[in-house]
């Protein structure tokens, strides 16, 4: 007598009803619902309270220079990232262990404690300040302070995927004749462009809502260096709900058309790549 099995759906793996189940209540708990939460709270405002508390002069300024510096700061990243996590990928040096190990200093420090550390470097009287590059209480510490929390970032996203590069594709390029630079142009960097993109869009992200490495380095200057974040800080403390319940619902919807984007570019480079 023979018996045979029966699969119903041999695609899926043992227990996948139950994991998915569990991963779609955790981020449903995780996630949507304090983002059902904040928009419920948003819904609660007429459309001139809104309008008053969202798109303000001061709160304009605060989009602007949140956006425009955490793209600056995640465009640094992704240049000087590549580069520092091609070095530590490919090149073996003295001292690599410990530049290895002081690329993840910024997930370990607090927020707080690196912006009180810039602030200190480049105020006019700190080391760097002091020779000329007094960056505190400006802009340009603002873009300082989002691209030192964001360098993890692209450097632990990129440098798994330059180590996972087919030496085969590099051979292949040399005995066709072409250059290194060629190779890396036309070769390396296309395979390693999804990676590239995915360190970007986590960099830009993470700068959008940071608040405790910008507090201190910005001076909070309304108009001037005042963020987003900082500024749903001084509409909480002066125990405006409704206007920080404004500003973070225009902030988290235009972080997310831009994450949207960033990801559909990085799944058509994957595409491409493919």
């Amino acid at each position: 007598m023979r018996f045979t099995a029966r699969v119903s759906n041999p695609g899926r793996a043992p227990g996948f009803g139950l994991s998915l189940g569990f991963a779609a209540a955790w981020l449903g708990l995780a996630i949507l619902l304090p983002v059902a939460a904040l928009a419920a709270k948003a819904s609660g405002l007429t459309w001139r309270e809104f309008a008053e508390a969202a798109l303000s002069e001061r709160a304009l300024a605060a989009y602007r220079l949140t956006v425009l510096a955490s793209l600056a700061a995640a465009a640094l990243n992704a240049v000087f990232g590549f580069v520092a996590a091609w070095s530590l990928a490919r090149y073996s040096f003295p001292g690599k262990r410990l530049v290895d190990a002081l690329v993840d200093l910024p997930f370990a420090l607090p927020t707080a404690v690196s912006g009180i550390a810039l602030t200190a470097i480049y105020s006019s009287g700190g080391w760097l300040g002091g020779l000329g590059l007094p960056l505190a209480f400006t802009p340009a510490g603002v873009v300082v302070a989002l691209t030192f929390i964001g360098l993890p970032f692209v450097i632990r996203t990129v440098q798994p995927a330059i180590e996972d590069l087919d030496p085969g594709l590099e051979e292949a390029a040399r005995l066709l004749g072409a250059s290194p630079a060629r190779t890396f142009v036309s070769v390396l960097l296309p395979a390693l462009r999804p990676a590239l993109l995915t360190g970007f869009a986590m960099a830009f992200a993470r700068a959008l809502g940071e608040y405790g490495s910008v507090v201190f380095i910005s001076g909070n200057l309304p108009l001037k260096t005042e963020i987003a974040p900082l500024l749903i800080m001084s509409r909480l403390e002066q125990f405006d709900y409704a206007g920080a319940t404004a500003l973070s619902v225009v902030l988290m919807g235009g972080s997310f058309l831009m994450l949207f984007g960033i990801n559909a570019l990085d799944a058509r480079a994957r595409r491409n790549a493919g």
